[in-house]
């Protein structure tokens, strides 16, 4: 080769060393500040290059005034993973970047967020952002508005002035018959409307209703209210508030209003209690619904509306029509069915469903629903991330007997944060991502006991970017449905002994993965315990895997060995609890009640001090390291459910 040709080939190579580098070097892009919860904050921050995937983002914050700053769990590495589904035509690409949450904060409190990126190959633009974000607080009436008095039509009581017959005299001044669209006399910011006891069941079919709800017995609410002044709907405390829908499609829709509070009513016989938002239509914002009663509804509070957030949605009892005695399931010979058989009896769909961000979903009751708890799968998320799921929380929920599954976070993006809920008794999933658009979404000390179809976490549709951290599953997670960007720390999950299932499957999609400090109580006589699918070349995906390409192990020492996962994982047994039995795995519609589980962890067993630290996740741990699963010993046991609610409602 001549010198010239020689210098060439130098130059060649130069260049494309040159290229790889700047391909691997990031350069910081746009950073968003998600819309604040009560108790957590999110961040998404986009990037381009670092093709090798070496950057990081830490995370510091501390309230402001305070001088000490708090490390909290780094932003989690998103991007390129493929989520969708072929039979919906769902395809879509994660866009590169930083995503993730600030846990277990105070209530309305400004926090200082200091967010460092850094990456061995270098970092262009602005490496360091900071933020001040508050903390949202629980919706209140307004202190210093009118009081306006809603009697039963029908109530010859002594009456409080200003006084209405029925909620939409007091709302909009509405008349009867045609008159009820005249609404010349609205509700104002601020107002709080006191429901006085008594039933409150339009009469349909009466044109001269004095409910004022003719033909579809329907309460339309469209004012808005401000975030100072929300409109309050509330029982006066004399008694019961039931608004009974007598079997009409639509209690209440309430898709143009913005900040309402629901308080204290009760809403039953009704397919759809409160419609708070349809896709691509209109949705409220601000909606506040807490310490409410369900019953006998098809759905509880319902939104598919990008453009709804905020919602606050806490403390309900929420009872379905489904089966209360047998755990039925909606799969096999009656695909598609929701509810009991047959299928004509009343039935069931979601206790509540949103779409949007900022949500929060908290302490509820839930029991004989398809579904307990979801966000919309909706499809591809809208391009304006101020109208994507993102930063929702759900926590500290009790739910029983779920035809389908507990709590789905289907459809979500960014920094869903799944914590702290109970969910006993469900056919055929736990908790679901399916899908989620890059993440992360957070499932944290969560608690599963009695999932007929062995999907502890179902993962289908290729959902990205999920943080499975400290929860405590009686049964298992055999899912062979790939996954993108999925990490295991610190959970428990102990079997029933069913027959040719393993105890842990894990369907890695791309390279992104870990898993470890986790405890597994394999099913006895299965050989194939540990079931293990992930790349083997460099950039390859496995969103559809071949049975080949499964590597199945008998004990956990052999997964350790061969794939080098799992490295401080242990096996474990039901004496780690003070008082646990395993499901019957071989009775399909068996009930079981929370009152009668025990899933705190025994003293001195091999699931104490067995764990990882994880900053904001498990701070405060007893002990020489923390606990595994959702409950430290020691630790105060989470509330489940409504706070007001001393009884059982749903256990025996």
């Amino acid at each position: 080769m001549s010198v010239k040709g020689a210098g060439r080939v130098l130059a060649a190579l130069l260049a494309g060393s040159a290229c790889l580098c700047a391909q691997n070097e990031t350069t910081a892009g746009r950073f968003y500040v998600e819309h604040p919860t009560l108790l957590n904050l999110g961040f998404e921050w986009s990037i381009t290059g670092d093709r090798n995937r070496n950057a990081q983002v830490a995370v510091q914050y501390r309230a402001s005034g305070e001088s000490v700053w708090r490390h909290a769990l780094p932003l989690l590495r998103i991007g390129g993973e493929n989520v969708g589904r072929d039979a919906e035509n769902l395809h879509y690409t994660v866009p590169h970047g930083f995503a993730g949450s600030i846990l277990n904060l105070q209530p309305g409190t400004e926090y200082e967020c200091r967010f460092t990126l850094t990456d061995p190959d270098g970092v262009i633009g602005e490496a360091t952002r900071t933020a001040r974000v508050r903390t949202r607080t629980e919706p209140r009436p307004y202190a210093g508005g009118r009081v306006l008095h809603v009697y039963p039509p029908d109530q010859k009581r002594a009456r409080q002035e200003p006084s209405f017959d029925g909620l939409l005299q007091a709302y909009y001044g509405a008349g009867l018959g045609d008159w009820s669209v005249v609404r010349e006399r609205p509700a104002q910011p601020g107002d709080t409307i006191l429901v006085h006891a008594g039933l409150y069941r339009p009469d349909r079919l009466n044109y001269v209703d004095p409910l004022a709800a003719p033909f579809d017995g329907t309460f339309t609410l469209t004012l808005k209210g401000t975030a100072e002044k929300p409109i309050t709907i509330q029982s006066a405390g004399d008694g019961e508030v039931i608004f009974d829908g007598a079997g009409n499609h639509i209690l209440f829709d309430v898709m143009a209003s913005s900040h309402h509070i629901f308080e204290g009513v009760t809403f039953r016989n009704t397919d759809v209690a409160i419609l708070a938002g349809k896709k691509e239509v209109l949705g409220a914002t601000n909606l506040t619904v807490k310490n409410c009663r369900f019953e006998s509804v098809g759905f509880g509070v319902w939104t598919e509306y990008a453009g709804s957030s905020d919602f606050y949605i806490a403390d309900n009892l929420f009872l379905g029509r489904d089966d209360r005695f047998r755990l039925i399931g909606w799969t096999g010979p009656r695909w598609g069915n929701i509810g009991p058989y047959p299928s004509h009896l009343l039935t069931s769909y979601y206790a509540i469903k949103v779409y949007g961000p900022g949500h929060v979903i908290a302490h509820n009751a839930i029991a004989y629903f398809h579904d307990g708890i979801g966000i919309s799968t909706y499809g591809t998320p809208e391009s304006d991330p101020g109208r994507q799921p993102s930063s929702i929380d759900i926590y500290n929920n009790d739910i029983h007997m779920s035809n389908d599954d507990f709590i789905e976070a289907d459809g979500g993006v960014h920094s869903i944060r799944v914590f702290g809920n109970r969910g006993v008794n469900a056919f055929h999933g736990g908790y679901s991502s399916q899908p989620i658009f890059g993440g992360p979404v957070y499932f944290l000390r969560n608690l599963l006991y009695n999932v007929q179809s062995g999907v502890a976490f179902k993962f289908d549709a290729r959902p990205a970017g999920l943080l499975m951290y400290h929860n405590t599953i009686i049964g298992e997670q055999a899912v062979r449905g790939p996954t993108g960007n999925v990490h295991w720390r610190n959970n428990l999950f102990l079997g029933r002994d069913a027959p040719g299932r393993g105890i842990m499957y894990w369907a890695n999609a791309t390279a992104d993965y870990s898993s470890d400090y986790n405890g597994y109580r394999p099913n006895k006589g299965v050989e194939q315990q540990f079931l293990w699918l992930a790349p083997s070349q460099p950039g390859q995906t496995l969103y559809q895997s071949t049975r080949e390409q499964w590597r199945s192990f008998r004990t956990l020492a052999e997964f350790q060995a061969a794939t080098g996962q799992e490295a401080h994982g242990r096996e474990v047994d039901f004496e780690i609890f003070e008082g646990m039995t395993p499901p019957a795995a071989d009775n399909r519609h068996a009930v079981y009640h929370s009152m009668d589980l025990n899933f705190r962890l025994r003293a001195g067993s091999r699931a104490i001090d067995a764990g990882v630290v994880l900053p904001g996740v498990n701070d405060g741990f007893t002990g020489a390291a923390p606990d595994l699963g959702a409950l430290e010993l020691g630790a105060p046991e989470p509330h489940y459910g409504p706070r007001w609610l001393t009884w059982k409602p749903f256990y025996r």
